[in-house]
């Protein structure tokens, strides 16, 4: 690499006391971006320079790595697809800067391909959503995370895949995700409270709500309680029963971008539980990245 010696010439200098010299260090090496943090580590593990080394050696491949998620969290903001499963991805990035997504990317495959072995055209919405559900939490065993629900291992992708549990929102994202790649149009609704999904009456076909559904919705569904089917009405009557107005954004799909940063406030509500300030600054600076 061209500044492989620049960088490990900066790096003798972390332990330097003279703060003014370690603050010129610290730029320096932040300016490198995430091509420092190969010789970062390696320091850490190789060099025995102290205490004062090792921590700063870790605050820099933190900041490095809280800046690159920064960088490709506003790259896909400003991006035209704004693709949901690249966005679950890079806020899993923010705690898991390791984390392969090519090993996301296949589980949802695996998930995807049993989905697909019992599909055909000549199935109803509600016939593919069942065979959907069946999938999903009863051959992947998916549910809901009710006993420890503000824990943030609910909100990454990643721990969702791997402990089958989550919250209504990660649970939404990934069948979503599933059923868009299967072709059959659902989206997720921002519900206040609580996140659910909404089958889309494509070609104006009505299968399941006769004359009382304005929203182009055929239905929707409840992935945190194993995907059960439900209309606008019991919408209704939840947000009577939280004293909400019956806004049209509770009824109808909602974008990416608001998914995403819903995802970011969820992990904010979850480490203002455990009193983490730290997490809780640095998750409200990705969240302020997204438009008001």
């Amino acid at each position: 690499m061209e500044n492989s010696d620049s960088i490990r010439a900066l790096i003798r200098l972390i332990e330097d006391p003279d703060e003014s010299i370690y603050a010129h260090v610290h730029d320096r090496l932040l300016s490198y971006g995430a091509d420092a943090i190969p010789f970062l580590e390696t320091s850490w593990e190789e060099q025995d320079f102290g205490l004062l080394f090792q921590n700063r050696i870790e605050n820099l491949i933190h900041e490095i790595q809280f800046e690159e998620t920064k960088r490709k969290l506003k790259e896909w903001i400003d991006s035209s697809d704004k693709d949901l499963l690249t966005g679950s991805i890079i806020v899993a990035k923010y705690q898991y800067p390791g984390l392969d997504e090519m090993v996301v990317r296949n589980q949802i495959n695996a998930i995807q391909k049993d989905v697909w072995l019992e599909l055909n055209n000549r199935q109803t919405a509600l016939e593919k959503v069942r065979i959907m559900n069946k999938v999903f939490f009863g051959m992947h065993h998916f549910q809901g995370n009710a006993k420890t629900f503000h824990s943030p291992l609910n909100s990454y992708i990643n721990t969702v895949l791997e402990t089958r549990k989550g919250n209504p929102l990660s649970l939404s994202i990934i069948y979503s995700i599933i059923a868009q790649n299967m072709e059959m149009p659902v989206y997720g609704v921002n519900l206040p409270n609580h996140f659910i999904l909404a089958y889309l009456d494509e070609f104006s076909v009505n299968q399941f709500i006769p004359d009382t559904n304005d929203h182009g919705v055929l239905f929707y569904i409840n992935p945190f309680s194993k995907g059960s089917i439900f209309n606008v009405e019991e919408i209704k009557e939840f947000l009577d029963g939280i004293n909400q107005p019956h806004l049209r954004s509770y009824f109808e799909p909602c974008p990416n971008t608001a998914i995403i940063k819903r995802m970011i406030t969820n992990l904010i509500g979850s480490f203002q539980e455990v009193g983490n300030s730290e997490k809780v600054n640095e998750l409200v600076e990705l969240r302020d990245l997204f438009p008001a």
